[in-house]
């Protein structure tokens, strides 16, 4: 049976169209029972015309605004189609003009402004926009992510979507967007969030590799020291692996392409080296063996602590640990990688085997560790065990009566200083009428230390004077930086506590007549001297000079008991002298007062009394002379000791002392 719709008015003549519905001979079901329509022809029609014809297909009523964007539609379909498939395509015209429609319930539809549709209640999609045809009909859909989040994907979508619709609502704390679009767009959006909204992980895989000889973590070092460069960038930014010493396992996660290739590579790392460890002991000949074992031993530690940790943490090939940026490729932006890498290196790195002991016996090290730590050991002792430079430090300590005129030891004896240096001398010398000024100070020539510092001294510069008396003229040879101390003076004993003696005590009470036991310390008063030296490769010598002079200025009573009062005077300095150069220091004065009485007579108070009397205040000054010789280990060392027996009544005694035995000469 044919059903033919009615006409619409005015139609047949500005654009004739045909209804039928006669199905074609190969629909379906579904299809026979949907009215058929023979054929639409649209030909510059106005939009009044397009809205009766959608409100007569769709059976509903159109409700519109009074303006709506106006142009003339042409649509021309001259095969026979479903009704839903014309209802769509001119829904699909008027929004492509800027109209939408929006159904109001099962008897209305709205048509509105495209710009307005979305606060209009469009008709919202639930189900995948797939399952319909592609059309321009406006629907909203919501899609909610499961991997992507949905404030980072949303701005990509801006050229997708139309923008007179005004864009996405986004619903962040769901990780959800509900779109309004054509079934078009929707359709690609979908297409796009079915390919992205998948786990970055979803094309890696983790792997265990159960190591049998290797370490985890030294393992894992080298595999970052061999991966780097161009095979860096093949194996990507994903691929990571890191070391479990815990179960002494590498851990990767990657490709499982890349499974075959990690397999190889660990496979030829993990081998047994024969012997694991062994044991050697190292003779030193200069070094104390408790001080090196303890600074290897430190070191050892330091460097295992700092690659365990290192080899805890999952590292990407050619990254340092605990960077943020990976390395390049190129390695350009990246100048500290070298670095790295050779720190990480395997021959340079100490086991976890190491174990080092002193033997105080022998003076020799003790080592157990595997071959690449016994020679990195070796290697280090080697620098270590050296013979330190030695130095002979010569000092004279003369005591100044200061005059009127001078102001210090050092003006009075008229030596000339410059930094500290004694470099010449004012005055009168030996020889009658004979006068320098600024006289310049020679060395001895064909030694290498000329005459003793005392002679040098009395000689060179100003004859010692009837005012100066020398205290102490020592010698002591130390080595770089350790500290010689030269002392002159006396020790005297000094009550330091008092305990009531329990004999004296009577009824619990101590007696008036009960004595104290005493703690004495013995106090040591005089000049001393310290002297520390860091001696340069260019025969330089730093000295490091303290002085302290102490002297009893009278006594005082305690508890009954006299104690001495004792007067400090201290300085010190730091100077900076070449092998054989003179240091003058001065400025520990004192002051010093006197009385003489001369007794007249026998009767010792009238004597007294009757007898002439004196004052006298003094100032004296303590001056120090201080020469350093840098020491060649030669026999040239001996020529200035040797020089002094020359004026020794003892020579010969000293010298068949210093003979060695079974020879008939002295030592040199």
């Amino acid at each position: 049976m044919m059903l033919r719709l009615p006409l619409l008015a005015g139609l047949i003549l500005a654009t004739p169209l045909a209804f039928a519905q006669t199905p074609p001979p190969a629909a379906s079901a579904s299809a026979l029972r949907e009215e058929m329509i023979d054929q639409i022809k649209l030909a510059d029609a106005p939009l009044d015309t397009v809205l009766q014809l959608l409100e007569q297909l769709t059976g509903r009523v159109i409700i519109r605004p009074a303006t709506l964007p106006t142009a003339n539609y042409t649509l021309v379909i001259t095969r026979p189609m479903p009704k839903s498939e014309a209802i769509l395509a001119l829904e699909t015209a008027l929004a492509m003009n800027q109209v939408g429609v929006a159904p109001m319930g099962d008897s209305f539809l709205k048509v509105v402004a495209l710009p307005s549709l979305r606060t209009e209640a469009p008709r919202m999609l639930v189900g995948r926009a797939s399952d319909l045809p592609s059309s321009g009909t406006v629907m909203a859909k919501v899609f909610q992510f499961d991997f992507l989040r949905a404030n980072e994907f949303v701005p990509q979508l801006a050229q997708l979507l139309n923008p007179q619709l005004g864009g996405p609502i986004l619903f962040e704390k769901t990780n959800a967007v509900m779109i309004t679009d054509s079934v078009s767009t929707l359709q690609r959006i979908e297409a796009l969030v079915a390919e992205l909204d998948q786990p970055v992980t979803a094309n890696l895989a983790p792997k265990f590799y159960q190591l049998r000889f290797a370490k985890a973590s030294v393992l894992v070092n080298q595999l970052r020291t061999t991966l780097q460069g161009v095979v860096q960038t093949q194996l990507g930014s994903a691929t990571t692996y890191s070391a479990d010493d815990r179960t002494n396992q590498v851990i990767l996660i990657s490709d499982p392409r890349q499974h075959a290739f990690f397999d190889d590579l660990i496979r030829q790392l993990d081998v047994k080296a024969d012997p694991n460890t062994r044991n050697e002991v190292i003779y030193l000949r200069h070094a104390a063996a408790k001080d090196v074992s303890s600074l290897i031993s430190q070191l050892v530690s330091g460097q295992n602590k700092a690659t365990s940790t290192t080899g805890q943490q999952s590292v990407r090939p050619g990254t340092v640990p605990n960077s943020p940026v990976p390395a390049a490729a190129d390695q350009t932006n990246a100048p500290a990688a070298p670095a790295v890498a050779g720190l990480m290196d395997g021959t340079t790195e100490f086991s976890s085997l190491v174990t080092v002991l002193p033997d105080e016996r022998s003076n020799a090290v003790v080592i157990s560790g595997t071959v690449d730590d016994i020679r990195i050991i070796r290697e280090l002792v080697e620098k270590i065990d050296v013979l330190l430079a030695q130095v002979r430090i010569e000092v004279v300590i003369a005591e100044v009566t200061l005059s009127d005129e001078s102001a210090t030891g050092i003006e009075e004896l008229g030596l000339k200083i410059q930094g500290d240096k004694l470099v010449g001398f004012n005055g009168a010398l030996a020889g009658p009428s004979i006068a320098a000024t600024n006289g310049t100070i020679t060395r001895g020539a064909g030694t290498s230390g000329g005459r003793d510092l005392a002679a040098e001294i009395s000689i060179k510069s100003t004859p010692r004077k009837g005012n100066t008396n020398i205290l102490s003229v020592p010698a002591i040879v130390t080595t770089h930086n350790k500290e010689a101390r030269f002392f002159v003076g006396e020790s005297r004993p000094v009550i330091s506590s008092y305990l009531a003696d329990g004999a004296g005590m009577s009824g619990g009470a101590t007696s008036s007549f009960g004595g104290y036991r005493s703690t004495v310390a013995q106090q040591e008063i005089g000049i001393e001297l310290k002297v520390k030296p860091l001696i340069g490769n260019d025969g330089s010598v730093q000295l490091d000079i303290k002085q302290k002079v102490e002297d009893v200025l009278g006594n005082i009573t305690i508890d009954n008991n006299p104690q001495p009062r004792i007067g400090k005077r201290e300085t010190e300095s730091f100077v900076s002298v070449k092998s054989g150069e003179i240091v003058v220091l001065g400025g520990l004065q004192r002051d010093s007062q006197s009385r003489s009485t001369t007794r007249l007579g026998p009767i010792p108070i009238l004597g007294d009394l009757f007898g002439s009397r004196r004052r006298e205040k003094g100032r004296t000054d303590l001056v120090f002379f201080v020469r350093p010789y840098v020491l060649q280990n030669t026999a040239a060392d001996n020529t200035e000791p040797m020089s002094r027996l020359e004026d020794n009544p003892q020579k010969d005694a000293v010298l068949r002392a210093l003979r060695p035995a079974g020879s008939s000469t002295p030592a040199p």
